[in-house]
């Protein structure tokens, strides 16, 4: 157990480091389908019941079977006949104890699914307090959670009498057997035929009782695995889970736009879903130029910017980067030159230095302020009470959203990027805030290929090309002048704004 200490230590690590590196480089469509609780329960809690589980049995399960075998053949070298019978009955005493180990697995398994529920509920409570309590639903909460826990603690206290009840079902089985040996070992001893020596048996009934511990110790042990081997099912879902999008072998390197984004009879749909969200989409995004892409909600935009950035890859159709398939560039050299702001602006718990240049290794302080002064946050930022070093808190909590965004465009100012994504960066915030954070993408925007997703069309007047989505196909491009005299979708939408 000394030096097993590591070994199960540093499998366990390894477990871990390997679902966390999945994780990092699994599609974005994974995570709409899986909850995050549930996630984090995979890499703690069912790596956890693996050390506990597996191996802990490693012991068992490499010193009992060697003890049985010694025993087992003794007790067939002194009465094969005798051994024979035992070997009639035990498959018996094992259909039982297996039927235990698999209802344990099914248990286990099921009771993992729960506390991922759990953790999700829980993650969800944290994250939406202040909604929570604006509209006084703690006594609905607290309800959903009382559920689940119940829910979990039944299954749990099944879980552990299956457990439990491995050993004492193995010793009586075993008892029964031994009564049973004694019974026919007997006749064998005082019978006609007098095949077996009294002291012999004597011998045989001392080494069968020694035998019924190990079996007993391994039966446990398999039933414990049993429990790990639930959690391992749940770890590999993630380790086996398909990288849709990935670099095929070979993949080109990429140097940055020299053309233009060339999207041909693009259709595309999520996973487990029939219904394509964008349909016959054909764009030419050129360089240096602004691309608006404005509609109504759930017409296709940000799923149309994220195959841009290749979170997706198209279900029919390409997108053609300088003449060259997306599919086939280097995903990796490709998102180097490629900034993305969204409306969320996604901030760490880290130092407000951290974030801007975060990705970006061996970054100078004065490169940071640069942009800092750039995207309009510099002089915020020096009111903080540590300047730059400033922690943010969780998800930047300690700043407002016109801070945070202006934070996420220095980071995308800081990132030099030859391609930009604008997902409705200024929708969220008040008119002030707007208006620093609009000056800010106006400087960043300067001279870059920049695809821009806009609610308030005030935003893209004075884009290049404005493309109109509707129920995920395109109805109508050109500029705001030329959009208004067509008097279609562009102009309704732009008159109802104008009218609001």
């Amino acid at each position: 157990m000394y030096y097993l200490s590591p070994v199960r230590n540093n499998i366990v690590r390894d477990i871990r480091n390997k679902m966390f590196l999945k994780i990092l480089f699994l599609p974005v469509s994974f995570f709409t389908e899986e909850k995050k609780g549930d996630l984090m329960s995979r890499i703690t809690n069912d790596v956890q019941e693996i050390e506990w589980s597996v191996m802990q049995s490693l012991e068992a399960l490499f010193r009992e079977p060697l003890n049985i075998l010694v025993f087992v053949v003794t007790l067939f070298w002194i009465s094969p006949q005798l051994t024979i019978f035992v070997f009639v009955l035990l498959p018996v005493t094992g259909f039982v104890i297996s039927r235990i180990g698999k209802s344990l697995r099914k248990s286990s398994g099921k009771s993992k699914e729960l506390l991922g529920e759990i953790l999700s509920v829980t993650e969800e409570a944290l994250n939406g307090q202040r909604v929570i309590k604006s509209f006084n639903a703690q006594a609905y909460i607290e309800s959903k959670f009382k559920s689940l826990n119940e829910e979990f603690t039944k299954l749990m206290i099944k879980v552990y009498r299956k457990t439990d009840l491995t050993g004492p079902s193995s010793e009586v089985f075993g008892v029964f057997v031994l009564v049973c040996v004694m019974l026919y070992g007997g006749s064998l001893v005082i019978g006609d035929t007098g095949t077996l020596k009294a002291s012999s048996f004597i011998t045989y009934i001392a080494l069968f009782s020694q035998l019924i511990p190990p079996i007993k110790a391994l039966s446990t042990a398999l039933n414990n695995a049993q429990k790990g081997v639930a959690s391992a099912d749940r770890i590999y879902k993630i380790l086996d889970a398909e990288e849709s999008v990935s670099n095929i072998e070979n993949a080109l390197a990429f140097n940055g736009l020299n053309d233009k984004i060339e999207i041909k009879n693009l259709f595309f749909s999520y996973i487990n879903s029939n219904e394509f969200v964008l349909r016959n989409i054909n764009l030419n995004i050129p360089k240096g130029k602004i691309t608006a892409l404005v509609g109504h909600s759930g017409s296709g935009k940000s799923t149309l910017a994220d195959l841009i950035s290749r979170f997706y890859d198209p279900t029919i159709g390409d997108i053609f980067i300088d003449g060259i398939n997306l599919r086939d560039l280097n995903i990796y050299d490709y998102r180097r030159h490629l900034g993305v702001v969204a409306q969320e602006s996604i901030l760490f718990n880290d130092s407000i230095s951290a974030n801007i240049a975060f990705g970006m290794p061996n970054v100078s302080l004065d490169d940071i302020i640069n942009s800092a002064k750039i995207a309009n946050a510099h002089e915020f930022i020096m009111q903080t009470a540590e300047g730059y070093d400033t922690y943010i808190g969780d998800k930047g909590s300690k700043l407002s959203g016109g801070q945070r965004q202006r934070l996420s465009i220095a980071r995308a100012v800081l990132r030099n990027p030859n391609l930009l994504i604008l997902d409705e960066a200024t929708s969220a915030l008040d008119s002030e805030s707007e208006k620093l954070v609009q000056d800010a993408l106006l400087k960043l925007m300067k001279g870059r290929t920049s695809v821009v997703i806009a609610h308030r069309l005030t935003t893209i007047m004075n884009a290049d090309n404005i493309v109109v989505l509707h129920e995920g196909e395109i109805v109508e491009s050109g500029t705001h002048e030329e959009l208004l005299k067509l008097n279609g979708h562009y102009s309704k939408l732009f008159n109802m704004q104008a009218f609001l």
